[in-house]
């Protein structure tokens, strides 16, 4: 199973994604990308992820670019500026899917409020990518 999750700045919510998917099941060959992807992954989306066991800290951002010759099961978009600006596939992709979050790099306030934003999201996105893994990868 070859899954891409994608997003704008691939610093936040896909790289959550990729850590769960991978998390589940690590025979999976699981990516991500964005379409403007950061220079780093976001120090708060580390913690949120460190802080139930999951090491996103090695993961860099990646351009979309990488992957277009690659084929898919599945590319999913995890924000809306990605769904709107998905590039298309010039590799075979099976499924396309759009779940989406809002940005936790948008929020404002005191940093105990960020993070807090920040593991809100993690939680949605854990709760949609384990939905989608028994829905679609454990079942087959």
């Amino acid at each position: 199973m070859k899954i891409l999750i994608l997003c704008t700045g691939n610093s936040c919510r896909s790289q959550m994604a990729e850590g769960f998917l991978k998390s589940f099941n690590n025979k999976m060959e699981v990516y991500s990308a964005g379409t403007k992807p950061a220079s780093q992954v976001h120090i708060n989306a580390i913690k949120a992820m460190a802080d139930i066991g999951i090491d996103i800290s090695k993961n860099k951002p990646e351009n979309v670019s990488k992957y277009l010759n690659m084929s898919f099961d599945y590319v999913i978009s995890v924000c809306g500026g990605a769904k709107e600006s998905c590039p298309t596939f010039i590799g075979k992709v099976k499924n396309r899917l759009h779940i989406g979050f809002e940005d936790p790099d948008e929020v404002t306030g005191t940093e105990e409020e960020i993070l807090s934003e920040f593991i809100r999201i993690r939680n949605e996105i854990l709760v949609d990518f384990f939905r989608f893994y028994n829905l679609n990868i454990e079942s087959n």
